[in-house]
């Protein structure tokens, strides 16, 4: 699942008139970025959701086999919008990612792929190391215990590339709601696990990680 639906705003001018995961980075959009990454998984069915601009959208992926989630006319965020491309996805668990982010090291879908274990995870959450979160601006989101399972504080930034499984999704009321919530319940139960990233990842959900994220990937 690729979360494309988003209004944006702290890109400012730039998403006016484009949707963000149509913003160039090194001569490419960022979805672009964010769909290389998942190539090297063999027969991944891959999802986006739409909301904001989504014409531009629909016409750059119109030659792929990417399928669509039309998230009109109400936005549903993360969690909700998930749960809606679920019979698009065909899969419990399944990866999601932002596409607001731009990676240099190893491929973080093959690295959660690997330390996936099943019989002990609810999620799988990709977290970077604050010295490795450039263009981040924050103390982090998670803390890594000992074994592996995540709490809330600072330390690591996550990075928006996750295996999650879905169930959870359907006791949640809300129509329009973050997988946040997921979460909680999922920590809740003892479920939820992190992997530090040990290269490079750069934020550019802000007009200045374009830079940033540029001179990362030519270093």
């Amino acid at each position: 699942m690729i979360f494309a639906a988003g209004f944006g705003t702290r890109m400012r001018e730039l998403t006016r008139t484009r949707p963000k995961p149509l913003i160039e980075v090194a001569g490419r959009p960022l979805i672009d970025h964010a769909l290389e990454l998942t190539q090297t998984l063999p027969g991944l069915r891959r999802v986006v959701n739409l909301h904001y601009l989504p014409d531009p959208l629909r016409a750059h992926l119109s030659n792929t086999d990417v399928h669509l989630s039309d998230e009109t006319p109400e936005i549903l965020d993360t969690g909700g919008g998930l749960r809606q491309a679920l019979p698009l996805l065909q899969s419990n668990p399944v990866f999601t990612t932002n596409t607001d982010a731009v990676w240099r090291g190893p491929n973080p879908f093959e690295l959660l792929a690997t330390a996936w274990r099943p019989e002990e995870m609810d999620a799988l959450l990709l977290c970077v190391p604050l010295q490795n979160a450039v263009g981040h601006k924050g103390s982090g989101d998670f803390t890594l215990a000992p074994d592996g399972r995540l709490t809330r504080g600072p330390g690591l930034v996550y990075s928006g590339v996750q295996i999650i499984r879905t169930d959870g999704l359907h006791d949640i009321p809300e129509r329009a709601f973050s997988l946040n919530l997921l979460w909680n319940r999922i920590a809740e139960s003892g479920r939820l696990y992190g992997l530090p990233y040990d290269g490079k990842w750069c934020d550019v959900g802000h007009p200045e990680g374009i830079a940033l994220a540029e001179d990362m990937l030519h270093v």
